[in-house]
């Protein structure tokens, strides 16, 4: 039952960093969209928010949009960062078998 468990947190672990992985660029992709938006000023972004809206106002909501998420992906690390040290320190104390294979030795 335990060795079934250490294998789900192992698994657990390296999922979340494949999220982390992805989430990393979409951090990635709107922060260059956000500069490109923010340089070229399109009047088609700024009719899609509102024809009160500034790009002052765009620009303050899309940054802390950005902020948020990277905050998000931050803790999401940490997490996936508790979660690895913890599949380690479970292999370690010999739940988990662990990856090195005993070398062979000739008779």
């Amino acid at each position: 039952m335990n060795d079934h468990f250490e294998r789900r947190v192992m698994a657990a672990a390296v999922a979340l960093w494949w999220v982390v992985l992805l989430a990393a660029g979409v951090l990635l992709l709107s922060g260059i969209a956000y500069l490109v938006v923010v340089h070229a000023r399109p009047t088609w972004y700024l009719s899609l928010w509102g024809p009160e809206q500034s790009w002052a106002y765009i620009q303050n909501v899309w940054l802390w949009a950005i902020i948020i998420l990277k905050l998000m992906v931050l803790l999401m690390a940490f997490v996936a960062l508790w979660l690895t040290l913890w599949a380690r320190q479970l292999r370690k104390s010999g739940v988990l078998p662990s990856k090195k294979q005993e070398p062979i030795h000739g008779s």
